[in-house]
């Protein structure tokens, strides 16, 4: 009777405390752009204010490269217990279709939640010479792939961008790759690269008076630069934005999921990260497991469509 009772005890309180373990030790939070741009900036602050609420400490490590995708291709491998959990930057849903890849983002992915976006925007040095995009198009139009562009990486939404833009202009840009924001400030304020299609890392550079921004690519002006027009506002008809989110293995526990949901979630709220996105003119973009896991979904099959569009698939 003894051993009945005790086998009974196992039985219903085991499971309860094994499932209340989780976290029991630091989570790792892949940041998937260098250490010192915007992305890592706010991907640190973000992790320090989820410790918080999560009870163990979340440490960002960075794994640049591959238009932010190496972060969705270490998921595939991760053990799916929680303490591997990555940035997925929109490029995830759009590089399939453009190259082979390590990941399927419809099958390795356990989309958790969303988190921000960028505010992208045409900067140049403050001395250079185009004033205006019309300044900047012009100068290209009259010496093809002479002025040099950066962006975060072949198929980021940068560069589709901008490659829209050149070929609704009939002007062709030289386009230099960046693994993030942090290298690509430092080439064009040394006078490596002309004009750097950017996030929100340039925004104490402009306060400095060391770069000047001809145009921004969201849909409304911002309001850290009230004064910058939007391509849309200048006749160009270019809207880019750039959410992410956070993502597990697929295979990752639906209690685990929630458990880092919840954190995440109110470490996404905490002063800690919304002011740091704020210095660095990025929205909150909060969205559930399970809107995020639809809008994944979605977009995959937009990123579809805009790359075939674009003839940019890659060959079956």
């Amino acid at each position: 009777m003894t051993r009945l009772l005790f086998a009974l005890f196992l039985s219903f309180f085991i499971p309860a405390a094994a499932g209340q373990t989780f976290p029991a030790r630091p989570v790792t939070l892949l940041v998937t752009f260098p250490a010192g741009g915007p992305t890592d900036i706010a991907g640190r602050a973000l992790a320090e204010a989820t410790s918080k609420y999560l009870g163990q400490p979340v440490v960002v490590e960075n794994r640049p490269g591959a238009t932010g995708t190496l972060g969705a291709a270490a998921l595939v491998n991760a053990k799916p217990d929680g303490y591997t959990v990555s940035m997925i930057p929109i490029t995830v849903l759009r590089l399939p279709h453009m190259e082979n890849v390590a990941f399927d983002p419809m099958k390795d992915i356990r989309y958790v939640m969303g988190v921000s976006g960028y505010v992208f925007a045409v900067i140049v040095r403050a001395d250079a010479p185009w004033k205006t995009m019309a300044d900047l198009v012009a100068a290209a139009k009259a010496s093809p792939e002479k002025i040099s562009y950066g962006s975060h990486g072949i198929g980021g939404s940068v560069h589709l961008a901008t490659e829209e833009l050149s070929a609704a202009q009939g002007v062709k840009f030289n386009h230099i790759p960046f693994k993030g924001s942090a290298d690509m400030l430092t080439a064009m304020l040394g006078g490596h690269l002309d004009v750097a299609v950017d996030s929100t890392g340039a925004v104490p550079h402009v306060a400095a008076g060391k770069a000047r921004v001809l145009a921004v690519l969201t849909e409304k002006r911002t309001p850290v630069w009230p004064d910058v027009p939007t391509l849309t506002e200048l006749g160009y008809g270019i809207v880019s934005t750039s959410p992410y989110g956070i993502g597990v293995p697929a295979a990752t526990p639906p209690a685990v999921v929630k458990a880092l949901h919840d954190a995440f979630r109110k470490g996404l709220e905490d002063p800690i990260h919304t002011q740091t996105l704020a210095k660095y003119n990025q929205p909150v973009w909060y969205l559930s497991t399970e809107d995020y896991t639809k809008w994944a979904r979605e977009q995959y099959e937009k990123e579809r469509k805009i790359i075939n569009s674009l003839g940019l698939a890659k060959k079956k």
